[in-house]
């Protein structure tokens, strides 16, 4: 993975044997890390509030700085107005689907169960909604205003990942969960429909479109302590986390 600076990415990023390409849609910005200044970091407050999505899927909540996520990736297969999620799992349909899917991650369910299920960005997109009622798909400007929040992106993602390495891969850098936001390494579906990286990484979609093939996203690694601000291709399978409406 070529770097420009902790934070930032320019380039692409390779990983077994599987090319990622980033921020080579023409009219966008570049992936390079939005210096933000922040100062200190905002502890976060539990909420105890159980939250279900359309499935009955039951979450919790985190506050953190003015925001409340949920404290579990999105599990739902079904739109909030009960239409389903289309759930693919060949991977050349995936590859070419240019409307909303699920999967889970090696088409096995079983990973849902921890990690949430993967959806690309046409399901994040839809109009009819995936998040639970009074819940959206942050957006970029939301995902700054975390980052911001935990003392910005370069040390950001050690308070966001879970502690240990009961999920995560060893040496899990910085991972403290000081932010109680829990982020567990799923890995992620690439849009040609091989799954990547389970235990090394999570992916995160943001609602923020960059142009007609491609849109914000943000992730975070085992070895690393940093939240990375990526552009990816809509057709890739990302975790969704979701944030309650103000």
């Amino acid at each position: 993975m070529k770097k420009s600076g902790k934070g930032s990415i320019t380039g692409i990023l390779l990983t077994v044997g599987l090319v990622i390409v980033l921020c080579l849609q023409s009219g966008c910005r570049s992936c390079k890390k939005e210096v933000r200044e922040t100062v200190g970091s905002v502890a976060p407050m539990l909420v105890t509030d159980e939250v279900r999505d359309i499935d009955s899927n039951i979450y919790h909540t985190i506050r953190i700085g003015k925001q409340t996520w949920l404290r579990e990736n999105l599990k739902s297969t079904r739109f909030s107005n009960g239409d389903p999620i289309p759930e693919v799992g060949d991977g050349r349909k995936w590859s070419k689907r240019g409307a909303a899917a699920y999967c889970n991650y090696d088409n096995d369910a079983i990973f849902a169960v921890t990690y949430g299920r993967l959806y690309n960005w046409h399901a994040v997109d839809d109009s009819r909604g995936i998040c639970p009622a009074g819940y959206h798909v942050p957006t970029d400007g939301e995902w700054f205003e975390l980052t911001a929040s935990l003392g910005g992106e370069g040390v950001a993602g050690g308070k966001l990942k879970e502690e240990g390495t009961t999920h995560w891969s060893e040496p899990n850098t910085g991972g403290t969960n000081e932010s109680g936001f829990t982020a567990l390494p799923g890995g992620y579906r690439g849009d040609r429909g091989s799954f990547q990286i389970l235990d090394d990484y999570c992916f995160f979609w943001t609602s923020t479109t960059c142009d007609a093939a491609s849109a914000w996203s943000r992730f975070l690694q085992n070895d690393d302590d940093a939240v990375y601000r990526i552009e990816n291709i809509k057709t890739f399978g990302f975790s969704v986390r979701c944030l309650k409406d103000r």
